[in-house]
């Protein structure tokens, strides 16, 4: 079995198509079609089925695609080792973080660390709470920035960077919006606006009304912040948000306001895979992040 293969497999498993996939490889579609019967006739199965100019993975192939990828995601991570051990600072860094880190966290974050470190280079990934640690997990990625940070994993392993508020964003009309703060208590007859089911977000918030002895009445729900931003300032409802995400300018027609009794927070952090160490460069980044939190007082208790 060869690593072209293997390569060739992959890409005709992601396209289900020969010439598709020839095509992104910049191959003859001869060349990848007899690499893929080589292979076959080697592990004596079929990897595919023929459907016209389609293909499409049969069981055991679906089964040997896994494997596949996390071997080439064992080759890739092997040969940039070897390249980052002779200059750390001039490595990849594969990072995934959560659409909350987006505004604000990440991009202050990766600027002072790249005015220390400019030949570093960055492939960042996008996603829900859930898919960065699947990805860490499976090898895509070997560090994610996200709240809250999990607790419960065997394999992964989180460090909190700070603790942060969750606060009331109110239309600019609500008669709470001018308040200096407000009770979660005096929220219990809103329409909130929330995360779908499954994202954490949402599951902070309503867990704390649980506490109180409600549940919020939800009755739109975003994937993204701007969206839920938006949705408030229209006067749709009222969501409870990360505060750090109402850091930078003005909230259009929209009002903050600090939640007590309860205070609603949530831990912001790395997470990092226990089974296998950080490359160097990503090493060098995991290091700098915990002494820049460090540094800023205002996030600590």
């Amino acid at each position: 079995m060869e690593l072209r293969q293997i390569i060739y497999f992959i890409e005709v498993a992601k396209k289900e198509h020969v010439t598709e996939a020839a095509d992104k490889l910049h191959v003859a579609q001869s060349a990848v079609s007899r690499q893929i019967a080589n292979l076959e006739a080697e592990l004596g199965v079929q990897l595919f089925i023929r459907q016209g100019r389609n293909v499409k993975l049969t069981a055991i192939g679906q089964i040997f695609l896994q494997h596949m990828e996390q071997a080439v995601h064992v080759i890739e991570h092997a040969k940039q080792v070897i390249e980052e051990y002779m200059d750390p600072e001039r490595g990849i860094i594969r990072l995934g973080f959560t659409s909350s880190m987006a505004a604000y966290i990440l991009p202050n974050v990766i600027s002072a660390f790249c005015e220390k470190y400019p030949n570093v280079q960055f492939r960042l990934s996008q996603g829900s709470h859930h898919e960065m640690q699947e990805k860490l997990v499976s090898g895509e990625i070997n560090m994610a920035l996200l709240g809250p940070v999990p607790t419960k994993s065997s394999s992964l392993d989180g460090t909190i960077l700070f603790h942060e508020n969750m606060v009331a964003l109110l239309p600019e009309n609500h008669p709470l919006a001018c308040k200096e703060s407000i009770q979660l208590d005096q929220l219990r007859a809103e329409k909130f606006i929330l995360f779908p089911e499954g994202f954490v977000l949402r599951d902070i918030v309503v867990q704390a009304c649980r506490q109180l002895g409600f549940s919020p009445d939800i009755s739109f729900e975003g994937e993204e912040l701007e969206a839920i931003k938006g949705l408030v300032a229209a006067g749709l409802g009222i969501s409870l948000v990360p505060e750090i995400t109402l850091v930078d300018g003005q909230i259009r027609s929209a009002a903050k306001v600090p939640v007590k009794d309860p205070e609603v927070r949530r831990t912001v952090g790395v997470i990092i895979p226990v089974d296998r160490q950080l490359l160097p460069t990503e090493k060098l980044f995991y290091d700098f992040l915990k002494e820049f939190f460090k540094r800023l007082k205002r996030y600590q208790y």
